[in-house]
């Protein structure tokens, strides 16, 4: 019987387990780690730490052109559900001024006859960000870009406020008895479409979105049509050009219809 311990480098059995076990656990990790990561052809890896950081679950800092940007300006108008919602008297004596010049399109009211979306009582965050669009050229409009581009931020926000105050009036096309379409009180599940009215004020609003009954039938037309090719595309998180690019000519067509008959 020998005095060597058993786990001991002096024993042989116990250095070679140990050696074993240790190559095994260094081939494992440098297989996982790295050889099968880079092995990947549609992971793109800017080295051997960042295939290990990829293996590992490890968020990995965006590279050198890593992050693909768009090629047109976005929105940079943040939304939430209490934004512009307590206006006070003076914004909105300031707002009725300024929204003077905006009659010849949008009515001395806020409720047009040219086909330009009507603002009386649109909310005031909706109205804010689309001339904030405008202005900072995610949205692009003939007319409204020059008025735009000569508004500060707190003239947007008074107009914003003042179109706000006033009542939603009913448009020439009101026609309460119009059943709902399909795709505004249900959507398109299958399409992965939500129903209109879960954004847009029928069943529930989503912030940011617009409140559209009485809108002119041409115009929310015009807009379904306009995500839909990317013509238009200051939408938060590409919600409605995803939406829109689902929705076939009959179901823009019902919806637009649907709305302009609405109070």
């Amino acid at each position: 019987m020998t005095d060597q311990s058993l786990f001991s480098l002096r024993n042989p059995w116990f250095s070679a387990g140990v050696g074993i076990t240790g190559a095994i656990v260094v081939l494992s990790a440098v297989a996982g780690l790295i050889w099968l990561p880079l092995m990947q052809p549609d992971l793109k890896l800017v080295g051997i730490w960042d295939a290990i950081c990829s293996a590992a679950g490890v968020p990995r800092a965006a590279g050198p052109g890593a992050s693909i940007k768009p090629d047109f300006k976005t929105s940079n108008v943040e939304m939430t559900s209490e934004m512009l919602t307590q206006a006070d008297q003076v914004s909105i004596g300031r707002g009725a001024t300024l929204a003077q010049r905006c009659a010849i399109c949008h009515g001395p009211q806020g409720v047009s006859d040219a086909n330009s979306p009507n603002l009386a009582g649109q909310f005031a965050a909706v109205t804010y960000k689309e001339l904030n669009d405008f202005k900072a050229g995610a949205r692009v409009n003939v007319v409204m870009s020059p008025f735009a581009a000569a508004m500060t931020d707190q003239d947007m926000k008074d107009v914003a406020a003042y179109y706000a105050y006033l009542p939603r009036v009913p448009s020439k096309s009101l026609d309460t008895a119009l059943p709902a379409p399909a795709i505004v009180a249900t959507g398109a599940p299958m399409r992965n479409i939500p129903p209109c009215g879960s954004c847009h004020g029928d069943i529930d609003n989503k912030a940011g979105s617009p409140w559209l009954g009485g809108q002119s039938e041409v115009y929310i037309k015009a807009q379904l049509q306009a995500f839909a090719s990317g013509g238009r595309r200051n939408d938060i998180s590409q919600q409605m050009r995803n939406i829109a690019r689902q929705m076939t000519s009959d179901e823009i067509d019902q919806a637009a219809r649907y709305y302009a008959a609405q109070p």
